[in-house]
């Protein structure tokens, strides 16, 4: 960072700052983790110089030798992680990834189900405000009323009367096992491709935690960061004989150059997940989401479907006289990170919602535990009592302050 205070000492402090607080805080957000020193390393390398148009062996620029042999090792991890025929490990985000396979496997205007977004669904799955919902024809399904999971008869149901071409299976605030074999039977019985979006538990389904997609999905798609700890970038893998119209898509369908930075540092967080640790690490994270879960249900929460299979929570605020909106302000106040987020049902707006979603990947990063876990639940009880009593936030930012301190945020030097 020398260098980078020397040239833009502006620059330099936000970052310093930005660390600080990462450091010095509860970071539950499902989706957010830490990148260990040497993901971080490989990011910030000179491999962001480099210009590679097109696939190792196969580029419309010279000076591709090391670059090559760098996306050849992270796509043989992917594959060997994954245990997929294909994997491209180009796309810039979760998001272009899928787009990728809409472009490999729709024409403009085809048919594709998705989960709803307020059921806990993804932007890219069909929602209406997304270029998904867009450019093609869109059925939406979702959770049965009763127990708030995925309501299969209502998703054989719709894919008969609707035949969609692609099917998405996945979603980013579903507490609960996604039942990939019975996605793969309904999608074979109108003759659709199946994907499967793991970007939040891509960890879980390589280490055992959460059934695995394959053989069941024709095409996964994934983001490298969240549970990963990868750098911020997507990856689709599939079938051998989806390989070349994926390929496609994403270069020059959908993308010019990758960035060769990130696929290195995608390599670097294959190998750490292909570690006998990272499957302990991910064992954690779900006792870790299962004991807070508890543990905030003891402190009078109520949770969507009542508990937890995987990495995350999902308070349902309004049963507490809440919005969502305020426990999450008042939570960051106090040194504790969630986002705001539908519930299933959610009357209230997505910009005012219902729901706080918390997730335990972050936390268990730096060596937290289930005992931590009841501490937390509790600070987050204290905060939920009464979200505008300043005092009480700032006592609670004090402990949680204090409870960082005793665990290392990975790859941050304050």
């Amino acid at each position: 960072m020398e260098e980078l205070h020397k040239v833009d000492p502006q620059v330099a402090d936000l970052i310093k700052k930005e660390a600080s607080r990462q450091a010095s805080s509860l970071r539950m957000i499902p989706s957010e983790n830490y990148a260990s020193s040497a993901v971080m390393a490989a990011t910030g390398s000179v491999l962001t110089n480099k210009y590679s148009e097109g696939y190792p062996h196969q580029r419309y620029y010279q000076g591709q030798e090391f670059i090559d042999q760098i996306e050849d090792l992270a796509i043989q991890r992917a594959r060997d992680l994954f245990g997929a025929e294909h994997a491209n490990v180009q796309p810039y985000s979760g998001s272009p990834a899928n787009m990728a396979v809409y472009l490999a496997t729709l024409k403009p205007g085809g048919r594709v189900m998705g989960m709803d977004l307020s059921a806990g669904g993804h932007l890219t799955h069909g929602a209406k405000v997304s270029f998904s919902g867009k450019f093609y024809q869109v059925r939406q399904y979702g959770l049965s009323p009763d127990t708030g999971l995925i309501d299969f008869d209502q998703v054989r149901a719709l894919a008969k009367e609707f035949q969609p071409e692609l099917i998405f299976a996945g979603c980013s605030s579903y507490p609960r096992v996604v039942d990939f074999s019975i996605f793969g039977q309904i999608a074979r019985e109108v003759g659709a491709v199946l994907c499967a979006d793991i970007s939040h538990i891509s960890g879980l389904c390589v280490t055992g935690c959460h059934p695995h997609p394959f053989p069941h999905a024709d095409v996964v798609t994934s983001t490298t960061h969240k549970l990963l700890r990868g750098p911020r970038g997507g990856m689709v893998l599939c079938r051998q004989e989806l390989a070349a119209k994926i390929d496609k898509a994403v270069f020059p369908g959908l993308q010019g150059g990758p960035h060769n930075q990130v696929t290195a540092a995608i390599a670097v967080a294959l190998k750490e997940a292909a570690a006998p640790a990272y499957t302990q690490y991910c064992q954690q994270v779900v006792k870790n989401a299962a004991a807070l879960g508890n543990e905030l249900m003891a402190q009078g929460f109520t949770l969507v479907t009542g508990g937890t299979d995987n990495h995350l929570v999902l308070i349902d605020a309004s049963a507490m006289n809440l919005t969502g909106k305020i426990l999450a302000n008042a939570m960051d106040q106090a040194g504790i990170v969630a986002n705001a987020n539908k519930v299933p049902f959610d009357p209230r707006p997505a910009a005012d919602p219902s729901g706080v979603r918390l997730g335990t990947p972050a936390l268990t990063s730096r060596g937290m535990k289930e005992s931590e876990m009841a501490a937390v639940a509790g600070f987050i009880a204290q905060v939920a009592k009464d979200p505008q009593d300043q005092a009480n936030l700032v006592k609670v930012r004090s402990l949680v302050a204090d409870l960082c301190s005793g665990f290392a945020a990975p790859g941050i030097e304050i």
